[in-house]
């Protein structure tokens, strides 16, 4: 038997800091603050990140032990995103947005040692504090330590304080390339957070796919506004594609909302940008009403929930596409990218654009319909999507040891929860969630499907459908919506916009009409608040059921 002639090298994080700190010293994370951009060469951030990797051995901390972040889209998050796991420790990244119950569970679940947390958000995370008695210390980025409260057991530290002085480098381990790196909780609409840990072998895998052609297509030539939080998978695997491709990265800090992403868009000019769909709601809304040239941006890439295809018509109209893309925490997030096939170009490709896109070689897919059977990949039938592959977990995380859950573990394969068809040539589309598919009269309505249609209306902001109970039917849709005008409240126009766009008996009687949709913590839309909200008629209904 033959054997191989190639050297082995661990794909570590490590050697991506050193490699962007030395061969990309002009690329650079921007952030974004009251006073406009603050740039920061990735040479210093690694210098950076190698002053955090000092000062937290000083404090204790070694391989394997958690350091938490509770911090926005900015340059010391990326330098920790750098230190932490050279180190050999895991860095934790907290959902800012979670309830207090579920925060206080993940931090002790996770069993973190340290916290640093930016001054902006230091009171939201002091009331958790007390309920955390395995947590040492507490970091106070960008602001006074006076910002946050903190118990008797834990010492706080600032930021600037605790790295001064330290050297800009470190003598990063040699670890093996399975060890853990990163680990991320999913957002818990059903039951206990639940944990997945990166490796520096898939993070790094990830890496080559975000920079692919296949992938984003992220270069040294890109400039990417980086939206999506870094506490919500890794802010889709960009920080470290970053690192790998020598791209700046544009980091909007606290500053969310449409008008300053679109003055950091004027001022900086990116030329990609990520986040999810009720982000771009929002800035086209503020697009129509101060138009605005975007053009800059050669791509928008929108995932974490399904893109309405009249999003990707307006974006269009502006004159920046939209690219479609899937993924989940459970897969590193990308697990598919919508690029219509070679040669196919204009209103040909739209029907390839809508979809979420096909699967990169190292990520195996199959559609299994409800007696186990694998389903074909004829664009007809569906079935739950299952995942399989080099940054797909295989089980989620627990103290005393990864253990797999048949619910969500099929045979060393992910059941990701979502139904969907694949057509012959691999293009996959997600028709819904299992749980949030509408049975009506014996006949099943897909809620995203039926979201998209709705909010092809010019009068609607955002929409979301949810099934509820129905004497007759089982069930039927209900519609909660935000419209333009208070006009445009009218469940009887609404009704008759969909009037031939889908059939008649999926036309829901049900509307509400809010001011806002609920949202998860990384933005979308929040059925299972919804759905409680409705049982406990916190809901104008208007409109009547079906006889």
């Amino acid at each position: 038997m033959i054997e191989t002639t190639m050297q082995h090298g661990d794909l570590l994080i490590s050697g991506l800091v050193e490699y962007s700190r030395k061969v990309f010293p002009e690329a650079k994370i921007v952030t974004w603050t009251e006073n406009g951009a603050r740039d920061t060469s990735f040479a210093d951030i690694g210098n950076q990140g190698a002053q955090i990797a000092n000062a937290l051995a000083k404090l204790g901390i070694g391989v394997g032990d958690r350091v938490a972040t509770f911090m926005w889209n900015n340059a010391e998050h990326q330098a920790l995103y750098a230190g932490v796991p050279s180190m050999g420790a895991v860095l934790h990244t907290l959902n800012l947005r979670l309830s207090p119950e579920q925060a206080i569970f993940i931090i002790n679940h996770a069993d973190d040692k340290v916290i640093f947390v930016d001054a902006s958000v230091a009171p939201l995370l002091s009331p958790y504090l007390q309920g955390t008695p395995n947590l040492q210390h507490v970091v106070v980025v960008n602001g006074p330590v006076e910002a946050l409260t903190a118990p008797d057991h834990i010492t706080v530290h600032a930021y600037a304080d605790l790295i001064a002085g330290e050297p800009t480098t470190y003598d990063w381990p040699a670890l093996d390339e399975n060890a853990a790196a990163v680990m991320c909780y999913t957002s818990g609409t059903t039951g206990d957070p639940k944990g997945v840990v990166y490796s520096h072998r898939s993070i790094y895998l990830h890496s080559l796919l975000v920079t692919s052609t296949t992938g984003m297509g992220l270069s040294n030539r890109d400039s990417m506004l980086a939206i999506v939080p870094m506490f919500h998978v890794m802010s889709w695997g960009l920080p470290y594609a970053a690192m790998f491709a020598g791209s700046t990265v544009v980091m909007p800090d606290r500053f969310l909302q449409p008008e300053p992403l679109l003055a950091m868009m004027a001022a900086t000019k990116p030329t990609l940008a990520a986040a999810v769909p009720t982000i771009w709601a929002g800035v086209s809304a503020m697009l129509d009403a101060n138009p605005q040239d975007i053009t800059h941006l050669r791509e928008v890439i929108v995932g974490g929930a399904a893109v309405p295809p009249s999003m990707i018509t307006k974006f269009d109209g502006y004159g920046v596409p939209i690219v479609h893309a899937w993924g989940m925490t459970e897969t590193s997030p990308l697990g598919t990218i919508a690029r219509p096939p070679a040669g196919i170009e204009g209103d040909d490709a739209f029907p390839y654009r809508v979809t979420q896109g096909r699967f990169p070689a190292p990520v195996a897919a199959r559609i299994i319909g409800d007696n186990g059977e694998e389903l074909p990949w004829d664009g007809i039938a569906q079935g739950e999507l299952e995942v399989a592959g080099p940054w797909i977990t295989g089980s989620y995380f627990q103290p005393d040891g990864n253990v797999t859950d048949p619910a969500k573990f099929n045979n060393g394969w992910l059941r990701t929860g979502d139904v969907a068809t694949v057509t012959p040539n691999g293009f996959m589309t997600i028709v819904d969630r299992a749980k949030d598919m509408i049975k009506t009269g014996g006949e099943w309505i897909s809620s995203v499907e039926l979201e998209n249609v709705i909010a092809s209306n010019p009068t609607i902001v955002e929409a979301t459908v949810i099934g509820v109970p129905d004497a007759k039917w089982d069930e039927r849709p209900f519609v909660l919506a935000v419209v333009r005008s208070e006009d445009d409240a009218d469940v009887d126009a609404q009704r008759a916009y969909l009037e031939g766009l889908v059939p008649r008996w999926q036309i829901p009687e049900r509307w509400s009409f809010v001011t806002e949709v609920p949202k998860t913590s990384v933005g979308k839309f929040d059925k299972k608040r919804v759905r409680q909200h409705y049982a406990e008629g916190d809901y104008q209904i208007l409109g009547q059921p079906q006889e």
